[in-house]
């Protein structure tokens, strides 16, 4: 079972030594941060809670079913009912269905406690687990372009609406 912890202040140690740890594996699929990224992350973590707190996106970590930190998923830019959806999944959580579970939560969580109507997302093509995930998800691939020189694949997924009380 896995849950999605919004971040905290207290996850800046643990985020930290996740991205370190997959760095190598996240930058086969994905654009490497960077080491600026890395020599800059108490700031770059405060301004990540700076954003949360305006609502403008919500972070969350993906915990396993033992509290140990597997994933991140983020929803950035809350606009008009609407946000990308952004995730990655530890080397070691990989191949396990957690990204799939990871986002179904995410869209879940998106309509009922934050009240968005629709998710986009991003895929690149060299990446075809995360476009599986995304189409297993009911995202509907809405064109194509290129992400850091690779070509990649823009989605979309409208969200049922919240069920009031």
């Amino acid at each position: 079972m896995l849950t999605l912890e919004p971040l905290r202040p207290d996850h800046a140690d643990a985020v930290l030594a996740f991205e370190l740890a997959n760095r190598a594996w996240f930058a086969r699929s994905v654009p490497d941060r960077g080491d600026a990224y890395f020599a800059g992350f108490a700031e770059r973590h405060a301004a990540l809670l700076a954003e949360q707190a305006e609502g403008v996106c919500r972070f969350h970590l993906v915990l396993d079913a033992d509290g140990t930190l597997v994933g991140r998923l983020n929803l950035m830019d809350l606009v008009d009912g609407s946000a990308e959806l952004g995730y990655r999944v530890a080397e070691s959580a990989a191949g396990r269905g957690v990204a799939k579970a990871a986002v179904a939560l995410a869209c879940r969580l998106a309509a009922e406690a934050y009240g968005l109507r629709a998710l986009t997302a991003a895929a690149t093509r060299d990446n075809p687990a995360s476009m599986a995930v995304l189409a297993h998800n009911g995202f509907a691939v809405t064109g194509e372009f290129v992400l850091d020189d690779r070509p990649a694949v823009r989605y979309h997924r409208a969200l049922d609406a919240p069920r009031s009380s």
